[in-house]
């Protein structure tokens, strides 16, 4: 017998597409304590929250079409939410990782963005990102073929 039981569709299904109940190629996501789900939605370059049972997503970080202003994203990729409600967004077009704050209507680097290249600060596409227990924050640097680690401010 399965381990698991029939899926059912927590986020998206409606086919693809930029309303907000669809998804266009969901890449990443991350789980909070509440059960939201925060999806990475690539090619429609933006994060979207769907809460418990929601029937369609709200907007938490881009969505403002694909650019490299702050209130944008690039091919939007690996998203992790800190105890704070931060959002932290791997924006891998524009080799950077973005914080949102909750509730804010635009990003703040915090990694990167500072062209492609292979220095320390820099990035080329990177994907998936993680923070652990002491707020360092993790990041997959696709074709630098490295994973770079960032110690936190905080101490």
């Amino acid at each position: 017998s399965n381990e698991f039981a029939k899926g059912i569709i927590v986020a998206g299904g409606n086919g693809k597409g930029n309303q907000l109940n669809q998804l266009n190629y969901p890449i990443y996501f991350f789980v909070d304590k509440d059960e939201s789900i925060y999806v990475s939605d690539h090619l429609n370059h933006r994060v979207m929250k769907w809460s418990k049972d929601a029937k369609e997503g709200i907007v938490v970080a881009g969505g403002q079409g694909q650019g490299n202003l702050l209130t944008q994203l690039k091919d939007s990729a690996g998203v992790v939410v800190d105890k704070s409600d931060n959002i932290y967004v791997v924006d891998a077009g524009n080799n950077r990782v973005v914080r949102w704050s909750k509730d804010s209507k635009k990003g703040e680097i915090i990694v990167g963005g500072n062209g492609k290249g292979d220095a320390g600060n820099q990035f080329d596409y990177p994907t998936s990102l993680a923070l652990d227990r002491q707020g360092n924050l993790y990041v997959a640097d696709f074709r630098n073929h490295r994973i770079q680690k960032f110690l936190t401010n905080k101490n």
